[in-house]
């Protein structure tokens, strides 16, 4: 296992390395984008007959437990370092739209994008079950815009959208994963199908992690408060993660949705009454450096994870149809809250619903989502759609998201 983490951390610094010196793009961008081509090479290589080099990267990538990486180990940290770094006061402003969006939206989402696979998929000789293309509306529907918030910062984005796809993606990580969680064990027959099932399993593992990040988040912040070193002040928040997961699983309620909820306390009211300067310097440098290295390391996993995946030819056909589906359910889901509540009274940036639907990227979540699920036809085919869609999503929406911003931000301050 040492040997594997040594490998994967060199090549996300090489890759960081290059991207930074010779390329230039967003460095999660950058290194899934190397990793990417280094992976067709590779698989290229092999179609040409050139022996050992595909099978060596496979035999590296197929020991690594996608799912278990990510939902077991990198996510805790990355929710966290997300939400300590979101400003409450600005979060609550925007409190019913990020909460409609991550909730309503995420369950809207799963079930209109479910339905239309259902229908479409058929057309290019794809067929599925009901429930599996539930399951692809679930893991495709949470956003994951930690590739594209620095690029919205450097665009000069309206602070109000930064917010809203902050928080909003904070929280439907969370929501979509109960939901996926429990469809998959309706298909499985571990779940009972009933909405009243449903609703109880939903508000245990959604509302149960709410209260678990309250109880940490509060434990730890009083004792931040009793002390001042900063090597034990970083080290309890690490245990809060750490150590908070994992209870979170054992009690079956929402990791994700904890540190969602623990990070906002200690990003705020623990940064504002609990820390020296001093300390607050610290914990930020940690936990932004922490960030960034399981960043470059998630990034570079979704690149190389091509070549251990099977693309059929109506796995990329369905793929075609999937991208472009995906995008028009997103606007769906964001555009109708957004007409609501500026009725009501809520205050939008003008194009909030497209900035909205461009700026949803999907990520590792996904990925690991689709990697979860147990041998079968429907998951090969769930898990290579998955992968195109969240190369798309991050190569071309991550990469466009900039200009799109600025060009119509540039048009609305035209207008008036």
């Amino acid at each position: 296992m040492l040997d594997l983490i040594a490998v994967l951390v060199t090549v996300s610094a090489v890759f960081s390395y290059v991207n930074h010196r010779y390329i230039g793009l967003p460095t999660t961008i950058g290194v899934m984008l190397i990793a990417l081509v280094v992976s067709l090479v590779m698989i290229g290589a092999d179609l040409l007959g050139v022996e050992g080099l595909h099978d060596f990267a496979a035999h590296v990538v197929g020991r690594i437990d996608f799912n278990f990486v990510l939902m077991q180990g990198m996510l805790s940290l990355l929710l966290f370092a997300g939400a300590m770094h979101v400003n409450l006061t600005e979060l609550a402003a925007f409190k019913w739209p990020i909460g409609i969006m991550a909730s309503i939206g995420v369950v809207a989402s799963t079930f209109l994008i479910g339905g239309l696979s259902y229908i479409c998929f058929p057309l290019v000789g794809l067929e599925m079950p009901f429930i599996y293309c539930l399951l692809f509306g679930a893991l495709i529907s949470p956003t994951d815009p930690i590739a594209v918030l620095g690029i919205l910062k450097s665009a000069n984005a309206p602070r109000s959208l930064e917010v809203k796809i902050a928080g909003e993606s904070l929280f439907n990580d969370g929501v979509a994963v109960v939901v996926f969680l429990i469809i998959a064990g309706i298909a499985a027959g571990t779940a009972e199908p009933s909405a009243g099932g449903i609703a109880i399993l939903l508000v245990q593992e959604a509302l149960g992690g709410v209260v678990l990040g309250l109880v940490l988040g509060w434990i730890t912040f009083t004792a931040l408060k009793t002390i001042d070193s900063y090597e034990i002040e970083v080290m309890l928040t690490l245990a809060l993660v750490l150590g908070g997961y994992a209870l979170a699983g054992k009690l079956h309620v929402s990791g994700p949705i904890a540190m969602v909820v623990a990070g906002l306390m200690i990003g705020n009211h623990g940064r504002r009454e609990a820390m020296t300067e001093t300390t607050r310097q610290h914990l930020d440098s940690f936990w932004t450096l922490l960030d960034e290295l399981l960043n470059a390391l998630l990034f570079v996993l979704i690149g190389l994870e091509v070549v251990v995946l099977t693309f059929a030819g109506e796995y990329l056909l369905a793929s075609v149809i999937a991208i472009p589906m995906v995008l028009a359910v997103r606007f769906i889901c964001v555009g109708l809250p957004v007409s609501v509540l500026r009725l009501a009274g809520t205050a939008f940036s003008p194009h909030a619903a497209k900035l909205l639907t461009w700026g949803g990227v999907r990520g590792g979540i996904s990925v690991a989502l689709a990697l979860s699920l147990p041998d079968s036809p429907e998951r090969s085919a769930i898990v290579a759609v998955t992968y195109v869609i969240v190369l798309f999503s991050i190569s071309v929406q991550g990469l466009t998201i900039g200009p799109v911003v600025r060009r119509m931000v540039g048009e609305a301050e035209g207008r008036t």
